[in-house]
């Protein structure tokens, strides 16, 4: 898509769709999601019908409610209804694999340094208790071609890993990872495959089967705009009998979704809000939305490498609707340095970014929503010099 071809009802104009602060530019939708007006109303709708007899939608309601969500979801990425269920966010989705296999001394189990810090944790975990091994494979950044990640990869994996886990869209660097290719590699030397996909549904065009998963999480509050707390797990039929939810309920031993379906009680108003968020992005153009978005976060991301002299984390291919650049700083960065320009760009400018600091240089993460235009990012830009005494100083 050329700059001109930039259809004339996105940006600005588009911003009275979501309750955001007119005075803060946000560049950070991929951090939590921004839920828009028509999809608060349906979850105010189901609160309100939820409050008028709990105890008649809990026990009569709920269930039914709760899979017809689910069934359009689950069209929505590609599956069917029967291989996913609701979680709270992917890394819930993630620790519920992980905390359900039995790891043992001997077994290894492989991630990149791409992978989110929580879900690293909670590798960490699993392997402490089991007496597994974490294999994590160092990616370069920025990264010269997908075949580099590829073969990096496919260098550590082996006859003892037993589970490998890629990001879909990785979290701080924003690059879209082959994942169905990374699959194909680990289950050729035996392993299973958990993708964690929490920034895919929305963002990218998705087909979960094709991803070559047995486990694939996601979250439904980022790019497809759901109420906050709300990701789904999907798995395989071969593999739903071995994960179990993270609080053991009265589904338990009862089939995959009837596990995740009751978990004890909480408020299941963002999963039933699905569909409206589903329609909503459907209503701003689906894919078309999707393509809009990725061709402005690659604009943003020319437009500030030009503005600062920064690098991009690889080339504009492996980019989707966000964006992260390494800046030309001297000094080395450490996470305290990026907290200090994040909230330096938020207190100061009114502009909200995601900062993070990746083997000692410092990046920032710029995101591309419907209510994003490139006028966003030309203010970004034009503040640089104050942000890098900043990060300095």
């Amino acid at each position: 898509m050329t700059a001109s071809a930039a259809p004339p009802n996105f940006g600005a104009a588009l911003r009275e769709e979501w309750p955001l602060d007119p005075a803060v530019i946000y560049l950070n939708h991929g951090g939590y999601g921004v839920t828009p007006h028509a999809v608060l109303a349906e979850q105010a709708e189901w609160r309100a019908r939820i409050e008028r007899n709990p105890s008649g939608f809990m026990t009569r309601e709920y269930a039914t409610a709760l899979r017809r969500a689910a069934a359009e979801l689950a069209a929505f990425v590609g599956a069917r209804p029967e291989d996913l269920a609701f979680v709270e966010n992917a890394t819930a989705g993630c620790n519920a694999v992980l905390r359900s296999l039995d790891f043992r001394p001997g077994d290894e189990i492989l991630t990149t340094d791409l992978a989110y810090g929580a879900v690293r944790k909670a590798i960490r975990y699993a392997a402490q208790r089991g007496g597994a091994t974490v294999v994590e494979v160092e990616i370069p950044l920025p990264l010269p071609d997908v075949a580099a990640l590829v073969d990096a990869v496919a260098a550590r994996l082996g006859p003892r890993t037993r589970l490998a886990i890629f990001d879909h869209v990785a979290s701080h660097s924003a690059l879209v990872l082959p994942v169905a290719e990374l699959a194909r590699r680990a289950h050729a030397v035996g392993a299973r495959v958990l993708i964690d996909g929490a920034h895919a549904p929305g963002l990218v065009p998705l087909d979960v089967p094709a991803s070559g998963a047995d486990w694939y999480v996601g979250n439904c509050h980022k790019w497809l705009m759901a109420p906050r707390s709300c990701g789904f797990l999907w798995a395989v039929p071969e593999v739903q009998g071995l994960v179990h939810p993270l609080s053991i309920s009265h589904g338990y031993g009862t089939g995959f979704t009837a596990e995740f379906e009751w978990t004890g009680t909480r408020d299941p108003t963002p999963f039933f809000s699905v569909p409206a968020a589903i329609a909503f992005h459907r209503r701003l153009g689906g894919r078309r939305l999707m393509t809009r978005n990725t061709w402005l976060a690659r604009e943003a991301a020319r437009l500030l490498a030009d503005a600062w002299g920064a690098v991009p984390s690889g080339p504009a291919a492996s980019c989707a609707a966000m964006a992260a650049l390494r800046l030309p700083l001297a000094a080395a960065a450490t996470p305290d340095h990026a907290a200090a320009v994040q909230r330096g760009l938020a207190e100061d400018h009114k502009i909200e970014v995601a900062a993070f600091a990746h083997r000692g240089a410092l990046w920032l993460r710029v995101a591309a929503q419907a209510y994003n235009e490139l006028a966003d990012y030309d203010r970004l830009a034009r503040i640089f010099p104050v942000t890098r005494s900043e990060a300095k100083g």
